[in-house]
């Protein structure tokens, strides 16, 4: 099973993660900030995860690592 880790502090909310993951399974937190005041990613559903770690390439802050 794929593990996605997102550092909420280091994310801007660019949403080129949520726009690059096949799975549609990440999308920005309208309910949270973090210190920086930015919305930040937040997969809804890892078990739909593949791994592919297209969002983790896409992210300029490199805030994203997935995992197996």
């Amino acid at each position: 099973m794929a593990n996605i880790l997102i550092d909420r502090e280091r994310c801007k909310g660019c949403g080129l993660c949520v726009t690059a993951c096949p799975k549609r399974i990440l999308e920005l937190d309208s309910a949270a900030f973090n210190n920086k005041g930015y919305s930040p990613a937040l997969c809804i559903d890892q078990g739909l995860c593949i791994a592919c770690a297209a969002c983790g390439r896409m992210c300029p802050d490199l805030a994203i690592e997935v995992t197996k």
